[in-house]
């Protein structure tokens, strides 16, 4: 049961305050580890939307990389060789596993296994 100042944190809530709590709902339910939480140099599961997802070369190859939020925290995971993927896309959802690690002080994660999710209402 819901307390009244829950309720009222709620109600005061902003846009974005709720939009993470609900992506962290969505990551919890698909049993992924939190963002926020993976520790680095290890092998995760997590799941998130992406926010952004940019042609950005790397010495020389190409290497679509995407920015994936979960409402703990943003993962940038980066397709080496890849110029684009069908269904990489702003907005989408998807379930990222792969090896974590931190380059330049970002959590990345380098040609993962990935599973695409529906969008809320599809």
């Amino acid at each position: 049961m819901t307390t009244m100042r829950e309720r009222a944190r709620a109600l005061l809530a902003s846009r974005a305050e709720v939009e993470a709590a609900e992506e962290r709902q969505d990551a919890q339910a698909t049993g992924c580890i939190p963002v926020g939480q993976v520790p680095d140099r290890s092998r995760a599961i997590v799941s998130g939307v992406l926010r952004s997802v940019t042609l950005r070369p790397r010495d020389g190859v190409p290497a679509l990389e995407a920015e994936l939020y979960d409402g703990s925290g943003t993962l940038d995971v980066v397709w080496l060789g890849r110029r684009e993927i069908s269904g990489i896309v702003p907005g989408r959802r998807l379930k990222v596993e792969g090896l974590v690690c931190k380059v330049g002080g970002r959590r990345v994660v380098f040609n993962p296994r990935y599973q695409l999710r529906p969008r809320p209402g599809e």
